[in-house]
């Protein structure tokens, strides 16, 4: 199990994109509605469920670069310091 910072794979990426079963699924309409994993995979569902909520992306965190860089440029106006 991964915890921590996701590091992302180009090859996987577009493997996952152009799949000979993805394109299957999509074309004849044999996808399950959001939220049916449990139902057609339950492995996989309970895998991908302690994943998601242990590790993350660096996408989903940028306020965390945000907030430190405005706090200090705050710092920096009220205390009227040259940046």
């Amino acid at each position: 199990m991964k915890f921590g910072l996701r590091v992302p794979s180009l090859t996987k990426r577009i493997a996952a994109r152009t799949s000979p079963a993805r394109w299957v699924r999509n074309s004849l309409g044999l996808k399950a509605p959001r939220g049916w994993g449990w139902l057609t995979n339950p492995r996989k569902a309970a895998y991908n469920r302690v994943y998601n909520r242990t590790s993350f992306g660096l996408k989903g965190c940028g306020w965390l670069l945000f907030i430190p860089a405005s706090l200090v440029a705050w710092w920096a106006i009220h205390v009227h310091l040259p940046i």
